[in-house]
């Protein structure tokens, strides 16, 4: 049992499981393959998982700049569809008077009807990205989240303005749902949850900065004004895409397979594979190691010529399959809690901070969440030496191999800042606090230990799934947003109706009781990912 993970006795390797450092080949079968063939880090200690090719166009072969600006280009992208969501969040009370609808009906049509798109998105498009690439679900789907800013600017209905979200809603899906695979493409396991972390903040900071900004712009002038601004954000997210982010889906041939075979090493070969799930680009070269590295003009295509034969209806329900992964199950019962709860937050700022004793101006409602960012920030730059400085010591601890449950530990900082969080600031609901109890503590707690949770379940999963990773999260994403819009519809009511503080304890108790199901996750995870492994539940996928 490698530090309380129990082991698996069905499988000569499960999937996930891979050498990580130098003490790993005395400890791992490598089934008569001498490990000194294995590619290392420049640092000769760490094995890299999973093994590159020999071929200069493999993402994992990119330059660090390379992947640095891929890195910057997508941290921006997810941080305007951050923003964009929760874009009139400060002002949702005065707009629906504006309007003259309720406030629930004002909500469930600007803010409702994004979330559910974007989970219909996250499938849609996620299908198109296996089937045709990202580069080019990417591309079109900023255009369209550019082009719908505009259009939300200039509507001159409530009914038009909720158009226009409906489809911006569908358009942020991927920079949300295939992001995460993206970064599997690109970096190797001990790289991917300093990655993951700055994709968390994208989201999480372009939530938390919107208020603040939009506030301001929403109180000196008018709505209209902030998705103008948003538009031109997208303009520029537009251009880094192009320029920054290339195609990552690329075949492998002959590289060595550390982590997603049921050996302990096998040989990747695309030839070996049926016609229905082989992938293939045009003009490709026969061999990696007779590869020319792409020109400017190839990487710049907005469609490289990747095709993958895949029935693209088939490929749209498939990511469902997923959810029988008692991986996936469990990140997405916390991913959805994660997100859910900060997008609760985000329609009852308005609510809770216009209202006496505090009587906020929209603007003051909009700057109650800079301390959210800050947190999350701050969660960010610890994310990296903990998460993946965690998985390295753990793995030398287990003679040098990682288990993909060694991302977990990280998950007692959600369950112990977050849940706090809620609890203080319902506790400073009920005794009338100073704002700084419940802005500061409440809220910055609460985003803190989010932040770290939700980088720890997007890690845990691509290293999981690491092939499958595009499909778990878009299921992930689906279920998420469902529930979210479900939470949006009545969260309004239910403070109304019962208090900021009964609400918040509810949601607080909700906190601690999906954080404890890592425990088990943690103990029978590695013989979890043997049986679907065996079940063939991921090939389903």
């Amino acid at each position: 049992m490698g530090l309380g993970v129990l082991e698996d006795h069905e499988l000569e390797h499960v999937p996930g499981t891979a050498p990580l450092n130098e003490l790993g080949p005395e400890n791992f079968n490598t089934s008569g393959v001498d490990s000194s063939i294995l590619k290392h880090d420049p640092t000769g200690q760490v094995v890299l998982v999973p093994q590159p090719s020999d071929s200069p166009n493999d993402p994992y072969n990119w330059s660090p700049w390379k992947k640095e600006r891929f890195t910057i280009a997508f941290a921006f992208s997810c941080g305007a569809v951050g923003a964009v969501g929760p874009l009139l969040s400060p002002a949702f009370v005065e707009l629906a008077a504006e309007f003259n609808i309720g406030l629930s009906s004002f909500i469930q049509g600007v803010q409702g009807g994004v979330i559910v798109a974007i989970a219909f998105g996250s499938l849609i498009c996620n299908s198109l990205a296996v089937k045709y690439g990202k580069r080019p679900v990417y591309l079109v789907t900023t255009v369209g989240l550019m082009v719908t800013c505009f259009w939300a600017a200039a509507a001159k209905s409530f009914a038009s303005l909720v158009a226009a979200r409906v489809i911006q809603g569908f358009c942020m899906g991927p920079l949300e749902a295939l992001v995460p695979a993206s970064i599997a493409d690109v970096w190797f396991v001990h790289e991917r949850g300093y990655r993951s972390a700055i994709f968390n903040l994208g989201v999480l900071g372009g939530i938390n900065l919107a208020a603040p900004i939009t506030g301001g712009i929403i109180q000196a002038s008018n709505y209209r004004v902030a998705f103008y601004a948003m538009g031109g954000a997208f303009g520029v997210a537009l251009i880094m895409i192009f320029f920054w982010m290339p195609e990552t889906a690329f075949v492998r041939q002959g590289t060595v397979n550390l982590d997603t075979g049921a050996n302990n090493v096998s040989i990747i070969n695309p030839l070996d594979k049926s016609p229905e799930i082989c992938a293939d680009f045009t003009n490709s070269p026969a061999s990696p190691a007779s590869d020319k590295p792409y020109t400017f003009a190839q990487e710049m295509k907005p469609w490289s010529g990747y095709v993958n034969h895949v029935s693209l209806i088939n490929t749209t329900f498939r990511p469902f399959v997923m959810l029988a992964s008692p991986a996936v199950l469990w990140a997405t019962l916390l991913f959805t809690t994660c997100i859910s709860w900060l997008v609760g937050i985000s329609v009852t700022l308005s609510q809770i901070f216009s209202a006496p004793p505090y009587n906020f101006s929209v603007t003051s409602v909009g700057l109650t969440n800079i301390s959210s960012f800050v947190a999350s920030v701050l969660a960010t730059l610890l994310a990296g030496p903990l998460i993946d400085g965690i998985v390295r010591k753990m793995s030398l601890r287990n003679g040098g191999t990682f288990e993909p449950e060694f991302r977990l530990p990280i998950m007692i900082s959600y369950l112990l800042f977050t849940a706090t969080g809620f609890f203080a600031w319902g506790q400073s609901a009920k005794a009338l606090s100073p704002w700084p109890v419940p802005v500061v503590v409440g809220l910055g707690l609460i985003n803190f230990g989010i932040q770290l949770g939700t980088t720890g379940v997007v890690s845990y999963v691509v290293d999981c799934h690491r092939d499958k990773s595009g499909e778990a999260f878009a299921a992930m994403n689906f279920v998420k947003n469902m529930f979210a819009f479900g939470l949006v519809n009545y969260i309004n009511d239910w403070i109304a109706t019962q208090g900021t503080r009964n609400v918040f304890f509810v949601i607080g108790g909700l906190t601690v009781a999906a954080s404890l199901t890592t425990i088990p996750m943690y103990i029978w995870g590695k013989r979890a990912r043997s049986w679907v492994y065996r079940k063939g539940i991921a090939g389903k996928a």
